[in-house]
C-alpha cells in the first residue's frame, strides 16, 4: 500500500506544479501588452517522496522516489521590448514604450506542454487506482 500511496503523493505533486505553471503562463499571455509587466517563468526542482519523519527513518528503499515542487515565480531578466509610440504617455524621450517580453507563440507551446504533463499525472493517478482495485478485488 505505500508504493501506491507514495505513486498518488508524487502525481499529485506534478499536478500542483503543472496547474502553478498553467497558471504563469496565462497571467503572461493575459498581460502581453500591459505597460511594465514582466514575463514570468515557473521554477521547479525534485523532491523527495516522504509523508513524515517516520517515513524518512523506516525505509531508505524509496529513496529514488521523487516528487516535483514549484520553487519559485521569477521575474523573466531578458530586456523588455521597445515599441515605438511616441503619442503614448508611457513613452520615453525617443518615443519608446517598454512593453513584456512575451511572446504569445512561447506561451502557447509552454502551455500545451503543460497540459500535457497535467494530463499525464491524471493518467498516472488513473493507472495506479485501476491497479490497486484489482489487487483488491484479487484478494476476495
Amino acid at each position: 500500500m505505500a508504493d501506491f500511496f507514495s505513486s498518488m503523493r508524487v502525481s499529485a505533486s506534478g499536478l500542483d506544479a503543472q496547474m502553478k505553471r498553467m497558471n504563469t503562463i496565462s497571467s503572461n499571455i493575459a498581460n502581453a501588452e500591459t505597460v511594465g509587466y514582466k514575463r514570468k517563468d515557473t521554477e521547479f526542482t525534485a523532491t523527495a517522496d516522504r509523508e513524515s519523519f517516520g517515513d524518512i527513518l523506516e525505509s531508505k528503499m524509496d529513496e529514488s522516489v521523487q516528487g516535483v515542487l514549484v520553487t519559485d515565480v521569477k521575474e523573466d531578466e531578458k530586456p523588455q521590448r521597445l515599441v515605438y509610440k511616441p503619442d503614448d504617455p508611457n513613452a520615453n524621450a525617443e518615443g519608446y514604450v517598454e512593453m513584456p517580453n512575451v511572446n504569445p507563440v512561447k506561451e502557447m507551446a509552454d502551455m500545451i506542454s503543460a497540459q500535457r504533463s497535467y494530463e499525464a499525472n491524471v493518467t498516472a493517478i488513473g493507472a495506479a487506482t485501476q491497479m490497486a482495485n484489482k489487487a483488491l478485488e484479487l484478494g476476495r
